[in-house]
């Protein structure tokens, strides 16, 4: 499925340029319309970031969040800064089916894990940031992109499938942003790998080619931010090419 994507700042829609908050693109919509107008076109599953979080927890949107999630009746899978038990429940209080967790899932497997057992594995999705070496080594990227960890994806999702992942939102980080086309041959890889996890493509989808590309790549959904903000093409155009023959 087609997953649209928005990104906040201080409740205001943007992106980031491969996650450098100094490359901030601002675009002048409503959150809640936007969600209404991804919804109307067949979204039945939207993902949400709170950049602000992301940057300090303390600062975290959370009425914003709450009321932003009442709005609409698409499922909500939500992330940014998620470090917390607390901060698991606060976002599925706030409306959340399902909470994102990057960096932490890389940094405390132990934690993300008693997460897992505590409020399902269906309620949590690990998003895997991965940079591709010359060698082919997918390592995984942390703290906004900034270190890279040392761990492979295939080491990550190995240890939690013990826990029962279910979800796992991959990103190349060299596409993200940029409009570019996805990585088909990466998830085609990861699928085949690891049939039992449902894999979410995420990053560089900016024409409806790309999204025609990842059908029969065995991804569960498609990440869709900034092509549908910049108007490359509608959301209602990206679920026709998903879901036709």
């Amino acid at each position: 499925m087609i997953i649209p994507a928005l990104d906040l700042i201080e409740g205001q829609v943007v992106r980031l340029f491969q996650g450098d908050y100094g490359k901030v693109t601002e675009y002048k919509v409503d959150p809640a319309e936007q969600f209404k107008l991804y919804h109307d076109a067949g979204a039945n599953w939207l993902h949400l970031v709170d950049l602000t979080g992301a940057k300090d927890t303390q600062a975290r949107q959370l009425d914003l969040i709450a009321t932003l999630l009442a709005s609409t009746p698409a499922n909500i899978q939500i992330g940014g800064g998620v470090r917390t038990e607390k901060d698991v429940s606060d976002l599925l209080n706030a409306g959340a089916q399902r909470v994102v967790v990057g960096s932490t899932a890389v940094k405390n497997r132990p934690l993300v894990k008693e997460w897992m057992s505590k409020f399902g594995a269906e309620a949590i999705v690990l998003a895997l940031d991965i940079n591709i070496d010359e060698n082919g080594v997918r390592s995984v990227a942390t703290s906004g992109w900034q270190e890279n960890s040392g761990v492979s994806i295939e080491e990550l999702i190995e240890d939690y499938l013990t826990v029962g992942l279910k979800h796992v939102l991959c990103t190349d980080i060299s596409r993200d942003g940029t409009l570019a086309g996805s990585n088909v041959e990466l998830y085609q890889d990861l699928c085949k790998q690891y049939p039992q996890v449902q894999f979410q493509s995420s990053g560089g989808i900016g024409s409806l080619a790309d999204i025609e590309a990842l059908k029969g790549s065995g991804v569960a959904g498609v990440i869709v931010g900034r092509a549908l903000l910049d108007g490359k093409f509608t959301a209602e155009e990206a679920f026709e090419c998903w879901l036709s023959e």
